[in-house]
């Protein structure tokens, strides 16, 4: 393990199978990149909400100085048109607002609860390590007087290395069989645990565009009176620029 600052003097008994073992390093793996995934998904949820709050501001920020450009004051056509818009992109803001502040309850929050659970699980990976080096050192002191030649200062020293070992293998044994035991369970409740936030995600997008689609929908019968299509409104553009570019004030020199 990456936290074992060094190797101690090894028991010739094997005290765990290298199929206990891998099992228990398989396990723990998928915890990591569980940690690793549950983090980053909370980082980016954090990011995208972010980013939807920033766009909703700007646009009413947009409208808002549209409205206060003078066209407004020489053009009643623009004014109304922009006091639709701005009123849509205040609606958009708000609706926005309510679907990230659901997002935050139903998915970024539990995200967070979940990554708080992770330290406990690490430190009791930890706790079953540092059992596990002391039942190996315990267990070659064990081995180190059963090979000595049994006088009978040895034979007491064998006695209480034995009964040094005793608590400590026991204590080992018990901290790998639940680890074993409760890793899976762990992994595997990911499933319910989420299923519940991802599906409100989902509903929480469905309402916000389906609100969305209804706010433009009514801004766009406000707004497009003349029908045009886009192509004829960029061919309407280019001719009041070209209008533009031949006032002798733009003229080249």
């Amino acid at each position: 393990m990456s936290w074992i600052p060094f190797k101690i003097g090894q028991p010739k008994k094997q005290i765990v199978s290298k199929t206990v073992e891998r099992d228990f390093e398989r396990e723990y793996e998928k915890l990591q990149k569980l940690e690793d995934q549950t983090k980053k998904l909370h980082k980016d949820m954090k990011k995208s909400t972010e980013a939807d709050i920033a766009m909703s501001k700007a646009a009413v920020k947009i409208t808002g100085d549209l409205l206060s450009n003078p066209l407004c004051e020489q053009d009643q056509t623009f004014l109304e048109s922009m006091t639709a818009l701005d009123t849509a992109m205040k609606r958009m803001d708000a609706f926005n607002q309510e679907k990230v502040n659901q997002i935050q309850k139903t998915v970024i929050d539990p995200l967070k609860k979940y990554s708080s659970v992770f330290p406990s699980l690490n430190m009791a990976v930890k706790r079953r390590e540092q059992a596990m080096q002391d039942y190996k050192r315990l267990q070659a002191k064990v081995e180190k007087y059963e090979e000595k030649e049994k006088t009978g200062p040895i034979m007491v020293k064998l006695h209480q290395a034995r009964e040094e070992l005793r608590p400590v293998k026991e204590d080992f044994e018990a901290k790998n069989k639940q680890l074993l035991e409760e890793m899976p369970k762990f992994y595997h409740s990911r499933i319910d645990y989420f299923q519940p936030s991802f599906e409100a995600l989902i509903r929480a997008q469905v309402v916000y565009f389906t609100a969305m689609h209804k706010i433009f929908s009514e801004l766009t019968d406000q707004i497009d009176q003349g029908g045009l299509t886009d192509e004829q409104r960029e061919e309407q553009t280019e001719a009041k620029l070209n209008e533009l570019r031949a006032l002798s004030i733009v003229a080249d020199d």
